[in-house]
């Protein structure tokens, strides 16, 4: 019996011993009125009457005090450890969100029937935006439906895709207690390892190894309403440059962000960065949250993920099962060069020095993002974003969702071809729908998702205007992909429940659709026309620890060949 079972029955008792002393006392004084009256014949003198009245009222008066103090003492002990600290829920299909939640740190899965059989305190989840979470207690790996993995436990304090608290008994990194209330500490992160074609010494097979990245997760419920987020992130072994250090990584804010939390219906995210929802990976990138070692095609440049922009929302639960998130942020920028080439003026460098494009028909996306920070926008549009997210109770196992982006200029301040020729505005729009569906009683878990970017006037765009004609952007670029993966418990292994999920992906992307127009000639090399065939296993000791092996076939139409496939290893965690 656990110890606060044990208090809650040991108050119980004590309350029912309270209630029949007193009953028994009572009963007592009523005897003794009896006996006087069979003894007298009549009934007792009135001084006697009055002054046994007067000793039942004071019993019965030490008696309720009694009571009331025997029911404040069960009501202590069984107040939760965390009293006073952000709920954690569990939110799947947002954003762990979570949200990296981030989002954000809680992104498993209200929707999803197996895992919520075994989660010993699973919540709901447009509360539910971000997850890995308080009350995720379950030795199970996160199911599809879990788009609230992360960011779902730091929804129902702070109501989006982004984490709360990790672990409602040990907040402090999975490990400890929090030092202060309202505060606790995540973390994610992901090692490769393994082979892959080098494209650019003609396919030859390397091996390779990359600390990708570790990541902080800390959340502050300044209130149950008011809560602090943030995430950390150190990519490819930390930031140092110097010769010595044997290292070229990153170190930068991914999210930072507090949210206002006024009802279910609405709350507010206050400026900062944060993850343009978009699909269900760019807020739910743990890697625990997808079975590949890298993360899914589809996020790798039509959706450059991590796609984190200034923003500010608002967001709520419509109704059960349905939650919402509208964002206003700085716009993308067709600008892919060196943050020191952003003039003082905040423009392109001036005619005749060539500049990178943002976005082009290798990359898609992948180069366009904002930047976060010293003023260095080059644009003053503002991009809008609105999000829909769906758990159904009227299915079960299911979530997805439906998104949409629009920007009404990405070209920057300045911006002008290699020939001199100025470029004008063009406005960008991205699509996307996505499902993740653990089918209830089975192991069978089904994701798919397709992705639509189009362009206004993609005549205007850099990549169809810098002498660079293998690059070149048309109208549209789209992309879609399919997944099936199998849960099989593998049994229990040195004190787990350990669980293999082998999967198979689809993927197909098109960065270079017909209609190519600017200065630059016709002629695509079919580099961005791809498919990528994904197999590979995942293995889950526990919800917070995953090993990874995944080949990758990757086919396109270049003449020469993608010679790009890996095939790689992976340790990954969040908690």
């Amino acid at each position: 019996m656990g110890r606060g079972k044990f208090a809650r029955t040991r108050g119980v008792l004590l309350s029912k011993f309270a209630v029949v002393i007193g009953a028994l006392s009572i009963g007592g004084a009523g005897i003794e009125l009896a006996r006087a009256a069979d003894n007298g014949g009549s009934s007792a003198p009135p001084a006697q009457a009055d002054a046994v009245n007067q000793a039942l009222l004071k019993k019965m008066e030490a008696m309720e005090q009694r009571i009331k103090s025997l029911e404040a003492q069960v009501k202590q002990q069984n107040v939760p450890v965390n009293v006073g600290k952000p709920a954690a829920l569990d939110v799947t299909g947002a954003t762990k969100q979570s949200d990296k939640s981030k989002p954000d740190k809680l992104q498993a899965d209200k929707s999803q029937t197996d895992k919520s059989q075994t989660d010993k305190s699973q919540t709901d989840k447009s509360e539910a935006e971000k997850s890995k979470a308080a009350g995720d207690q379950s030795t199970k790996p996160p199911d599809a439906a879990s788009d609230q993995s992360r960011t779902a436990k730091l929804d129902k304090a702070a109501g989006l895709d982004k984490t709360v608290a990790q672990s409602a008994d040990k907040p402090i990194l999975g490990l400890m207690e929090s030092p202060v209330t309202g505060l606790s500490i995540g973390a994610y992160g992901e090692v490769y390892f393994g082979a892959v074609q080098n494209p650019a010494a003609g396919g030859q097979w390397q091996n390779s190894f990359d600390a990708r990245r570790l990541v902080l997760l800390p959340t502050y419920a300044i209130t149950p309403n008011i809560i602090f987020n943030a995430e950390i992130e150190f990519e490819h072994a930390g930031s140092g440059f110097d010769n010595d250090d044997k290292l070229h990584g990153t170190a930068e804010i991914e999210q930072l962000w507090v949210d206002f939390k006024f009802s279910d219906p609405i709350s507010w995210r206050a400026p900062g960065i944060d993850l343009v929802p978009i699909g269900y990976i760019n807020q739910h990138h743990e890697p625990t949250q997808f079975y590949s070692v890298l993360r899914p095609e589809l996020y790798n440049g039509l959706i450059p993920s991590t796609w984190k922009v200034p923003a500010t929302s608002i967001y709520g639960t419509i109704v059960d099962g349905i939650s919402y998130q509208l964002m206003a942020a700085a716009s993308n920028e067709d600008f892919g060069d060196a943050f020191d080439f952003r003039t003082e003026a905040r423009t392109v460098p001036p005619f005749p020095i060539p500049y990178f494009p943002g976005v082009d028909g290798i990359n898609a996306l992948g180069f366009s993002n904002p930047p976060i920070g010293d003023f260095a926008q080059l644009t003053n549009a503002v991009a809008v974003t609105g999000r829909v997210d769906f758990t159904l109770p009227q299915t079960p196992g299911l979530a997805w969702s439906v998104s949409a982006y629009f920007s009404p200029n990405i070209e920057p301040r300045g911006a002008h071809g290699d020939l001199g020729n100025p470029l004008g505005s063009t406005s960008m729009g991205v699509f996307d729908a996505e499902f993740r569906y653990r089918i209830p009683h089975t192991w069978i878990e089904l994701r798919g998702e397709g992705v639509w970017v189009t362009f206004s006037n993609p005549a205007n765009l850099r990549a169809n205007n810098d002498s660079d004609p293998t690059d070149n952007v048309g109208k549209n670029m789209y992309g879609f992909s399919g997944e099936v993966a199998m849960h099989i418990p593998m049994g229990t292994i040195i004190g787990t429940q350990w669980e293999a999920v082998p999967f198979y992906r689809y993927t197909n992307q098109n960065f270079q659709t017909a209609g190519f127009a600017g200065t630059d000639a016709n002629l695509p090399t079919g580099q961005g026309q791809t498919q990528f065939h994904d197999l590979g296993v995942a293995i889950f000791p526990s919800p917070e620890i995953v090993l990874k092996a995944t080949y990758q076939k990757v086919i396109n139409k270049d003449p020469a060949g993608a010679n790009a496939d890996t095939f790689l290893g992976g340790v990954g965690f969040f908690f």
